[in-house]
């Protein structure tokens, strides 16, 4: 795969904007199969086995399934390309499809576990196309390109659900097959799609223009050396920490959500619209995001972020059942909040490292967060359980300050640095006039 030649032009500017279009016609399709495929998951996974519970375990593995699936990605893509990497990733979501469609039409509830494990690498690549949307931006345009990729997916992951369990769900009835088969159907025709065109359409591939690609395989960073260099990189270790505290928020307070409002007696309507609010809070002020990192830095929206979440969070923690309005406002804040740490963890840890080195660390820090991500959805019901929906969203909101207080200390850092470095220079001056 490595081996396809590449076009002598190299144009940077004019690869860049052709890679960014190709993304966001890709990330389209592939994210209204990924969105696709999970709603339908738990729907699946309890009318196999009647448990609610089984259902709601089928729907975990897809977060589950972009965790495995991020740093072999990674490797991939650091030993050939972005190219065959994303290709790659979503042809094994493609074959995931086809093992749920299969579960759907047998019955058999292990089978459909395995397919959305492999729909989670469709995740993965998605996830991993925002870094190709970077390579090959410029300090001052890497928020902005990652932010621009970010919204585009927002058009199909919105979709996805509704065209899922909507038109795919009656075609499969028509023809004769579980309406539930439908949408891993749909699956498979989207992510087989977006492999074809990305194979065909992202030449120069723009990871082996940026020079992270070519390193002898004794030369490349092993899982235990990248976590090494990540652990070793102050602005790494932020730019992680504000992509796992968003989703780890995210995660948490919005799963639990739709039972907290049912408790009040809201309709399902209502609930969706909660969603679909927290959904345009995630994704459609992206670009605007991202403009804001490229001009007012990475730590700056980190840090805003970071009270974003906690503001949301708590918001949302102290609405009672029975109202809408704090729920609403709350989880919309979180999306936002969720945004600053994506984009900005996103530019933050792609211009901290080298091209070389970058593709490797860059999957482990998506390992951290889906990790963290499919922890906190399996974790918040237990939370709420044990004390109550007021308990999760203030703790959430806790963890989400986390990025801010780490700027906010390295601000502090930096300027004790600067009043020490002025010192020893007033003291020197002062021993030099002396002398």
């Amino acid at each position: 795969m490595s081996d396809v030649q590449q076009p002598v032009d190299t144009d940077r500017a004019a690869v860049q904007r052709r890679t960014l279009m190709i993304l966001m016609t890709a990330i389209l399709p592939a994210g209204a199969a990924m969105s696709a495929g999970y709603s339908s998951a738990a729907v699946l996974g309890e009318e196999i086995t009647g448990s609610a519970w089984q259902g709601g375990m089928a729907a975990a593995a897809m977060t589950t399934g972009a965790a495995v699936a991020a740093v072999p990605l990674a490797r991939l893509m650091a030993a050939r390309g972005r190219r065959p990497g994303l290709t790659v990733g979503y042809l094994i979501a493609c074959a995931g499809a086809s093992f749920a469609a299969v579960s759907a039409l047998i019955g058999w509830y292990p089978l459909l576990i395995i397919g959305i494990l492999g729909i989670g690498s469709g995740n993965a690549s998605n996830l991993a196309a925002r870094y190709a949307a970077a390579d090959l931006a410029g300090d001052d345009g890497r928020g902005k390109a990652i932010g621009g990729l970010v919204w585009a997916s927002t058009f199909g992951t919105v979709l996805g659900p509704s065209i899922g369990l909507g038109p795919a769900q009656q075609a499969a009835d028509l023809i004769g097959i579980p309406p539930l088969a439908g949408p891993y159907l749909l699956c498979i025709v989207l992510f087989g799609g977006t492999a074809l065109f990305i194979w065909r359409r992202l030449v120069p591939d723009p990871l082996v223009l940026a020079g992270g690609v070519g390193l002898p395989a004794e030369s490349r960073l092993s899982l235990l050396a990248s976590v090494r260099m990540l652990s070793g990189s102050p602005p790494g270790r932020l730019a992680v920490l504000g992509m796992v505290a968003g989703h780890v928020v995210m995660v948490g307070v919005m799963t639990m959500t739709p039972l907290h409002m049912r408790d009040g007696d809201h309709e399902l309507q209502i609930i969706g619209f909660v969603i679909s609010l927290h959904i345009i809070g995630m994704y459609a002020f992206s670009p605007v995001v991202g403009w804001l990192a490229d001009r007012l830095g990475s730590h700056t929206v980190l840090a805003t972020g970071g009270l974003l979440l906690f503001a949301g969070a708590e918001l949302s923690s102290h609405t009672q059942p029975e109202h809408s309005t704090g729920i609403y406002v709350g989880l919309f804040l979180i999306g936002l909040g969720w945004s600053c740490g994506m984009i900005a963890g996103s530019a933050l840890l792609t211009g901290s490292f080298p091209p070389e080195s970058r593709v490797q660390i860059q999957g482990l820090a998506d390992l951290a967060m889906a990790a963290s991500g499919a922890l906190a959805g399996l974790t918040s019901g237990v939370i709420v359980a044990w004390e109550d929906f007021r308990f999760l969203g203030h703790w959430s909101g806790v963890l989400g300050l986390a990025p801010t207080v780490v700027v906010l200390l390295l601000g502090l850092g930096r300027a004790r640095g600067r009043l020490a470095s002025r010192d020893a220079s007033r003291d020197a001056s002062r021993d030099t006039s002396r002398s």
